[in-house]
């Protein structure tokens, strides 16, 4: 959190899819393939565990909560009381949230009917080692039926009003963190045997190779070797990139991780995170082609973030993932990530960077909280449930809502349409045959984030917000009177 601190001082359905498209002016959906070359920057910015219900279920225009008159309309079963709860606003900074690995999915979601939230967070295990756990939840009564308002989150909300709110955006797996992450950089989860053989890869969407601090009962003793790095030997965006001398940066906040092996172990701690420590938010060291291609540099200290965004240097790519205290994973306050997230996007619109910059902001998961929406089958990975997301650019259509079908494969698709003339991940023609199910890039359902953009417009100005915005969130942990107070550059 110290690391943090001083960088943040120092710089402070078809049918969907169908109107979707009927509702793009003629002249953004043309000029949308001509105007990618506009774009010379991508930044993803991935915070951790929210439902789109949770944070933009009552944004207006969007798809959001069921409610008939301003009162919801639907409500989950709590069987171990004998009722059900709506959803209802709630305005605490730091939220319990659920279990969210694959068995608590497909409780959530529980065959369609999507209302099994509130039994899932009941069974979840409480008082775990690690409070961010995967399997556990942090409140003694459920609160994943409760959402924000604008008032909690005025930055995101000012963000999704002046830009553009992806409604329909989807996890890319039906699990946790680290499958995500894997497909945020790769569009695959699985475990291999062979170093240098993507062959040897099986899928494994829950439980691909773990890093070795999240395999507890393997570490190292006196008579023991410790456990072994995991293989990723399938093919990543990277490998791309570089063929193409696109460059790429990774950016890690030093702290701590959370989550686990699955959602059923109960016996790992906060892990240490820095950019050279790979772990579930870090997956790209442990990848072959990352380290035969020499690119293990790329992955950097956010302080290298906010420095090559003052500087006006930030790569063709970036990758920005928080640590534990600022990720909003529960336990972690609401208001320490939207003071960070805001921090970074300032950070970018304040460089020269800007004109020619997309930001991708999302959320890697659900983490248990409620949302309405029942998640297209693609293949045997996903989609999971649907997630908040926004496009943030001077090229990006004001106020729009997309309602297509996306997930963060559309990310890579996105990059690869702006700086690769369209590749894609496909084991078929990129040279490296792995055995990934589908490629996801193609996948019939997913949409084009290139109808969130308006080439032919004037460029956006920058909309600099409030790093410490004041919101109406309770409960908000006080930080250590150390903590020097927070500016940005000018």
């Amino acid at each position: 959190m110290r690391r943090l601190r001083k960088a943040l001082s120092a710089v402070i359905g078809v049918a969907t899819i169908v109107a979707a498209l009927a509702a793009v002016p003629a002249s953004a959906s043309a000029s949308s393939a001509a105007g990618l070359s506009k774009i010379k920057h991508v930044v993803v910015i991935m915070q951790e565990n929210r439902s789109f219900d949770s944070y933009f279920g009552t944004f207006p225009g969007a798809d959001g909560i069921p409610m008939k008159q301003g009162t919801p309309t639907i409500c989950a079963p709590d069987t171990a009381h004998g009722t059900c709860v709506k959803p209802y606003v709630d305005h605490s900074d730091v939220n319990g949230g659920g279990p969210h690995g694959v068995g608590a999915f497909r409780a959530d979601v529980n065959n369609g009917a999507m209302n099994g939230f509130v039994d899932a967070a009941s069974k979840a295990p409480k008082g775990c080692t690690d409070p961010t756990d995967p399997a556990c939840t942090n409140s003694a009564t459920p609160d994943v039926m409760g959402y924000h308002t604008a008032t909690d989150i005025p930055n995101y909300w000012a963000y999704a009003k002046n830009f553009v709110l992806d409604d329909h955006m989807f996890e890319p797996n039906s699990s946790w963190s680290l499958p995500e992450h894997l497909f945020m950089v790769s569009e695959w989860s699985a475990r291999c045997t062979q170093h240098d053989n993507p062959s040897s890869c099986v899928n494994a969407v829950q439980a691909p190779g773990l890093p070795r601090d999240f395999r507890p009962t393997r570490k190292a003793t006196p008579t023991t070797a410790p456990a072994a790095d995991p293989i990723y030997a399938w093919t990543d965006l990277t490998y791309l990139l570089h063929a193409q001398q696109v460059p790429w940066g990774y950016y890690v906040v030093s702290g701590t991780e959370p989550d686990c092996e699955n959602d059923d172990v109960l016996s790992c701690a906060p892990v240490k995170q820095q950019s050279t420590t790979p772990g579930i938010w870090n997956p790209l060291p442990y990848f072959d082609t990352v380290k035969n291609d020499g690119q293990l540099s790329n992955i950097q200290n956010v302080d290298q973030f906010y420095n090559q965004a003052h500087q006006g240097t930030l790569p063709a790519v970036s990758w920005v993932v928080p640590s534990g205290e600022v990720s909003e994973h529960p336990p972690g306050p609401v208001s320490y990530g939207q003071s960070y997230v805001t921090s970074l996007i300032n950070a970018v619109m304040r460089s020269k960077d800007w004109s020619s910059t997309a930001i991708l902001l999302a959320w890697d998961d659900w983490g248990g909280f409620y949302d309405h929406v029942v998640p297209p089958h693609v293949d045997q990975n996903g989609y999971g449930l649907r997630v908040p997301a926004m496009v943030i650019s001077p090229y990006a259509r004001k106020g729009h809502i997309d309602h297509q079908v996306l997930s963060f494969d559309t990310y890579d698709k996105f990059i690869e349409d702006v700086f690769l003339n369209g590749q894609r991940i496909d084991p078929a023609t990129d040279g490296r045959p792995d055995p990934r199910p589908t490629v996801r890039e193609n996948a019939h359902v997913l949409g084009n984030l290139t109808q969130d953009f308006d080439f032919t417009q004037t460029p956006r100005k920058p909309l600099l917000l409030p790093v410490h915005p004041k919101t109406t969130l309770t409960g908000t942990p006080v930080q250590p009177a150390k903590t020097p107070a927070t500016t940005q550059p000018h």
